[in-house]
């Protein structure tokens, strides 16, 4: 068997199979990872089953540093080398519309059932990933510029925003609090992108919340990005305002709650400057 490094051919071809089971695993289709593998082994290079195994495990680390989706019977791991995620960037830059995809919701008739987001404690020192690990998935995002990309789809960005919105009248009603549910406001889809927030809604004792929504359908530790419009909100409205953090949104949307200031939870990083004339 073969013990080598893998070659770029080998890695392209176990990175596209990957894609086509995830694929079928996002749309519930039903597949067979045995055929699969007996199908992509004799294309490579005297692999072993194992090997195999393990370099899709390799691939779904990958995707979880890219801020993708991947397939949850191939728990990921890491220590991988960089010409496998270079694959994955081969593969995404050939099939764009995989990246560009609209966010899988639920059908409007379930919509009640889905009101309710999952909400649960900001990342901490309790669930970080070992360092080298976190190193790694960090490495990746910034390669890519995973946050910038989340930011410019605009797809998952709003249809996040609708989920909070729903997820905040929603919440409201449950708190008995008809009235303040009917005065929860959509702000960035009525007024614009300028108010340093997306929705204006109320806690159940009627004191204000203004929403700032970040989305993305990777995993909770994603980069995203803010701008300095909302910083300065943050930091004027500091009781009202919160970021929700929607990840996971594709699969099972998940989120958490980060109150300012936000550099108490997260380490901010200048990604662009305003240049002026003397």
């Amino acid at each position: 068997m073969s013990n080598g490094p893998w070659t770029d051919e080998e890695n392209d071809l176990i990175v596209a199979d990957y894609f086509a089971m995830l694929a079928d695993d996002i749309s519930a289709r039903r597949y067979s990872k045995a055929e699969h593998r007996r199908a992509l082994l004799p294309l490579l290079n005297n692999r072993s089953e194992g090997s195999v195994e393990f370099k899709h495990q390799n691939i779904s680390a990958v995707l979880k540093g890219l801020g993708e989706d991947w397939i949850p019977g191939y728990k990921p791991a890491f220590n991988f080398q960089m010409t496998l995620v270079d694959a994955v960037a081969r593969w995404l830059a050939l099939n764009p519309a995989w990246l560009g995809r609209q966010p899988g919701l639920r059908p409007a008739g379930g919509l009640r059932e889905a009101a309710q987001i999952w909400i649960g404690p900001p990342p901490t020192l309790s669930n970080q990933l070992p360092p080298q690990e976190l190193d790694q998935m960090l490495h990746i995002a910034r390669k890519f510029d995973v946050a910038g990309r989340d930011e410019r789809n605009r797809a998952i960005g709003r249809a996040g925003e609708e989920r909070v919105l729903a997820h905040e009248r929603a919440a409201l009603r449950t708190a008995g609090r008809d009235d303040l549910a009917r005065k929860v406001r959509w702000v960035s889809e009525e007024d614009g992108d300028g108010a340093g927030y997306d929705i204006a809604s109320f806690s159940p004792d009627g004191l204000p919340r203004l929403i700032e929504v970040k989305t993305t359908n990777g995993w909770e530790r994603t980069p995203f990005h803010i701008t300095r419009n909302e910083l300065a909100v943050a930091e004027e409205r500091r009781s009202e305002w919160r970021l929700f953090r929607l990840w996971n949104f594709s699969r099972e949307p998940k989120a958490f709650e980060l109150h300012p200031p936000l550099d108490a939870h997260v380490s901010l990083t200048a990604t662009t400057f305003q240049a002026s004339f003397h």
